[in-house]
């Protein structure tokens, strides 16, 4: 199903999974019963309208861009609404990743290797981190890193993946800013196409500039973005199911 945003320009949005019959799926096949206990919470039914939609905004720091040879050095969440962030409830932790930190990712993020020397493996606060997350809709900036670096750390200390709907900012920027035209007049008049990184995007609503690469404070910054998003882009009573991927 395709759905046409109401405001002048706006592109054609292919609905996402049908993911409560997915996540009814894998609760189904799950074999690990933390994984049980986090299918189980369920998931609102794609035509909840935006309004009523639990979300809980998450970004991970990271020691490179690959999960398969890299590892999560840090989690950030904040659990908020369309009118309220509930930063109270936001949680931040810290754990050592398997393999050493290379010195290009400490520069990226500031975790040193005195930050995670006495952190705990992520295997330790996973229970803690699927808590907050079970039964909401995480909202990310590039949902490849996040879902699939999760993915990937889950599976390999339980030996089975986690899989979860995201809403992902960055793909609600390049409906607008990576369209084809935009593409074709940017290779011909040789100017770079719009930045659509997290710091860029949130400057086109007017939000404040945060310094970037710290997980809790991204997660913050990529919940004001979705808000942003919605009442600029879209209506309250838009259907979730139009954005979750």
């Amino acid at each position: 199903m395709l759905f046409i945003e109401p405001n002048k320009g706006a592109p054609l949005v292919q609905a996402g999974p049908d993911w409560p019959t997915v996540i009814k799926r894998l609760k189904e096949r799950a074999k690990v019963p933390l994984l049980e206990r986090f299918y189980d919470a369920g998931v609102v039914s794609g035509d909840t309208p935006l309004s009523e939609v639990q979300f809980v905004a998450l970004d991970l720091e990271t020691t490179g861009l690959d999960p398969q040879n890299n590892d999560i050095v840090s989690i950030g969440l904040v659990p908020f609404t369309l009118s309220r962030i509930h930063c109270r409830e936001a949680k931040h932790w810290i754990v050592k990743p398997r393999k050493p930190l290379e010195e290009d990712s400490v520069c990226f993020h500031g975790i040193t290797h005195s930050d995670v020397s006495d952190a705990p493996d992520f295997q330790r606060v996973l229970e803690e981190v699927l808590s907050h997350l079970e039964g909401k809709i995480v909202v990310v900036h590039y949902r490849r890193i996040e879902r699939e670096f999760l993915d990937t750390a889950v599976k390999q200390r339980l030996g089975e993946g986690l899989l979860f709907p995201v809403i992902d900012t960055l793909e609600v920027e390049s409906w607008y800013y990576r369209k084809p035209s935009n593409k074709f007049w940017s290779w011909l008049l040789k100017k770079p196409l719009t930045s659509i990184r997290l710091a860029d995007s949130r400057r086109r609503y007017n939000l404040p500039f945060y310094q970037g690469h710290n997980a809790l404070t991204d997660a913050v910054a990529t919940a004001e973005l979705l808000q942003a998003q919605v009442a600029h882009r879209f209506r309250p009573d838009y259907p979730v199911k139009a954005l979750w991927r």
